[in-house]
């Protein structure tokens, strides 16, 4: 019992190799007290004749997985269809102002939809890393447990299907007069959400949650040092201001039970456009980013962080000025406000896209990231092109510079033109994140002489598990 060993079994599931094919044994078939141990030799045998039959209660038959990915395919074309089909239809069935009720279901849904966007594209980046040189999980001090990009896209999936669902069910129960029943589906999507993110049970990815959540924290809150995740994440926020912005009109007009109402189109009220709470929710992921920037210099006393405090500061007149074009006279926005307006957004836009090239990118590794341990077409195709040098330099400062009509207030009508900037933001700040992670991966193993280690390289739990001496002292 003490000092012994203990053989574990090779079909145990936890010491299956991930993407292995897996056996299920059948109690029943061990006749006269048989061990695990003396039915190993059968599995084993059976896997090695190919000619012979393997008996159903042995093992699964399981379909192959190249048929699966297409009939998973061949559905979502098909809801798809039916998604596209069935919210047209429904948009017709209005009248004459169909582009008024549009313009409502559009303001409850494109929020989720652009962060949606955001995290196919962030599984996009950590793809990228986990097959180059770059080792995220050290860069944002992860632990095993965080999620990989097949579980990021899984996610994304899952929002792709159930966000345009529940926009498809509000076209149709308001067109069919169902308006009660139609109200309730942008509620019950952003009540959802909401309980499954601060969910304390263990499941959705209950480690990843409560990182994302702390991380929201030490943003909100920077009373502690500030780490590479916290401003990090910040910068993703300022993104994604627009999308805040939209997200309180839309849990304003929840509150006031204004979903499905006229009162929705009244700029004037509680939740219009003119909402002085509109400005104040686009400003805060920059005032978190000062703060950051301003404890970042308390704790290490580098005169850079006052200037990055600086850069962010400059987007508050942007966001300000814009918004006076309502609550003052058009004279006065004509002749003072608006030039004035034109300038802050001219400077935030050159000092941002300043700072991005000299400060936060590495421009003489600027395409190292793309460089696979393994050859890929993807590596080929973008590793080491000056074109890629020339691209993200030019949709960088041009991007930056659109930066400033999507956070305008009074510009907001047009939200066909904002959306698709907004989508074009998160776009950039998606080929920003490569270069960033990049030079901070190159400033760690600068300062402390770090083997470059790729997250291949890395072993999972399970391989060492199978690849450790089966002596165990127990």
């Amino acid at each position: 019992m003490y000092g012994g060993s203990v053989t574990v079994p090779s079909y145990s599931p936890h010491l299956r190799k991930s993407g292995s094919r897996p056996v299920f044994i059948d109690p029943s078939s061990n006749e006269g007290g048989s061990s695990a141990e003396e039915g190993f030799p059968l599995l084993t045998e059976s896997d090695e004749m190919k000619g012979s039959s393997t008996p159903l209660s042995a093992a699964t038959i399981v379909p192959s997985p190249i048929l699966l990915w297409r009939f998973k395919v061949l559905l979502f074309i098909i809801w798809g269809f039916i998604c596209c089909e069935t919210g047209w239809d429904s948009v017709m069935r209005i009248g004459e102002k169909w582009d008024l009720f549009l313009y409502e279901a559009f303001l409850y849904y494109n929020p989720l939809l652009l962060v949606n966007l955001m995290v196919w594209l962030w599984g996009i980046n950590l793809w990228v890393f986990s097959n180059s040189t770059i080792n995220y999980s050290k860069v944002f001090d992860l632990d095993q447990y965080h999620l990989t990009h097949k579980e990021i896209w899984k996610c994304a999936t899952w929002m792709t299907i159930i966000v345009p669902t529940s926009m498809t069910a509000y076209l149709y129960l308001y067109s069919h007069g169902e308006v009660s029943l139609a109200a309730f589906q942008p509620v019950l999507l952003y009540a959802a959400s909401v309980m499954i993110l601060i969910s304390p049970f263990d499941i959705f990815f209950l480690p990843s949650r409560y990182f994302l959540l702390r991380t929201l924290w030490r943003i909100v809150l920077p009373l502690q040092a500030i780490t590479f995740p916290d401003f990090f994440l910040a910068d993703i926020m300022t993104s994604m201001s627009k999308v805040f912005s939209d997200m309180e009109r839309s849990v304003c007009r929840m509150v006031h039970r204004q979903v499905a109402t006229i009162a929705w189109f009244e700029a004037d009220s509680v939740c219009g456009s003119h909402s002085a709470a509109i400005p104040i929710v686009l400003v805060l992921p920059y005032i978190f980013r000062l703060f950051q920037c301003l404890r970042q210099y308390k704790d290490t006393r580098e005169r850079t962080s006052l200037f990055n405090a600086l850069k962010y500061s400059t987007a508050v007149p942007v966001i300000f000025l814009s918004a006076l074009k309502y609550h003052v006279i058009p004279e006065s926005w004509t002749n003072v406000y608006r030039p004035l307006w034109l300038l802050s957004g001219v400077i935030n836009s050159m000092y941002s896209f300043y700072w991005d090239v000299t400060r936060d990118w590495d421009l003489s590794v600027l395409t190292r990231v793309f460089k696979f341990n393994k050859p890929s077409l993807f590596s080929y195709v973008f590793h080491g092109r000056k074109w890629v040098f020339f691209w993200v330099l030019s949709s960088n400062l041009i991007l930056r510079c659109t930066w400033t009509y999507k956070l305008s207030a009074h510009l907001r009508h047009n939200h066909i033109t904002v959306f698709t900037i907004t989508a074009l933001e998160i776009y950039r700040r998606f080929q920003w994140a490569f270069f960033r992670v990049e030079n901070e991966w190159n400033k760690m193993t600068n300062k402390s002489n770090l083997p470059i280690v790729s997250m291949n390289e890395i072993p999972s739990e399970e391989t060492t598990l199978l690849g450790s001496n089966s002596n165990h002292n127990v």
